[in-house]
């Protein structure tokens, strides 16, 4: 029995890069490279022409034409269910936050060690996110409690949604504890993402940190 192969699509304007990339990915077992793009406009005319989506997508950040930050907010409103890994030479909190705000499972420096690679890709499409130590270290620094923000009354159902929403259990698991249907538990997600202004669980993680819903 042959081992599934998940796909991937690179979107990166640097052909050699892109090309060794794909070299290394074919490599690991169970990743097959589909095709390659070298902007957002070139990634959306791919998306649609081809018969299945691609299930990860490395993705450059600095690109002519529509560059990563455009082509994020792009898949996370058109097909949040691709899991995007940011890769980009640049080591900035803002640009990570950016990124990861957008919709980002995490985020990649281009000179990461092949293992590395192999591991985060594994994860995110076992875990559905990897986050490096640089990204986990960006995400603690932007955590500052928001005395500003005007507070949010959730009912006690809501309160334990997004307790629960911050640990490793799936969504499925979090509506069999709380004895809910998963069409329920997709309606409170979606309106605490309506309501807090946030796109993914990453988000919901980060407010709840910043708001001392949860700690760590």
């Amino acid at each position: 029995m042959s081992l599934k192969q998940h796909s991937v699509a690179i979107v990166d304007d640097h052909l050699l890069l892109s090309e060794s990339l794909e070299k290394l990915i074919n490599s690991f077992e169970g990743f097959k490279v589909v095709y390659h793009a070298s902007n957002g406009k070139e990634l959306q005319k791919k998306i649609k022409a081809a018969n299945k989506l691609p299930e990860i997508i490395l993705l450059d950040i600095n690109m002519p034409v529509m560059d990563g930050f455009e082509t994020m907010a792009w898949l996370s409103e058109n097909h949040p269910d691709i899991n995007v890994l940011a890769l980009s030479m640049e080591d900035d909190e803002n640009v990570i936050l950016k990124m990861l705000k957008r919709g980002a499972k995490g985020y990649l420096l281009k000179d990461i060690h092949p293992d590395k690679l192999q591991y985060a890709l594994n994860e995110v499409m076992e875990r559905g996110y990897y986050h490096s130590d640089k990204v986990a270290e960006t995400l603690l620094h932007s955590i500052q409690p928001d005395f500003n923000k005007e507070k949010i009354n959730f009912k006690p159902n809501e309160l334990t949604f997004l307790q629960l929403a911050c640990s490793e259990m799936t969504y499925k698991e979090i509506a069999d504890v709380m004895n809910l249907s998963p069409k329920t538990i997709d309606g409170y997600r979606q309106d605490l993402f309506n309501r807090l202004n946030v796109k993914n669980r990453v988000g919901l993680v980060i407010y709840a940190l910043k708001n001392n819903i949860i700690s760590i």
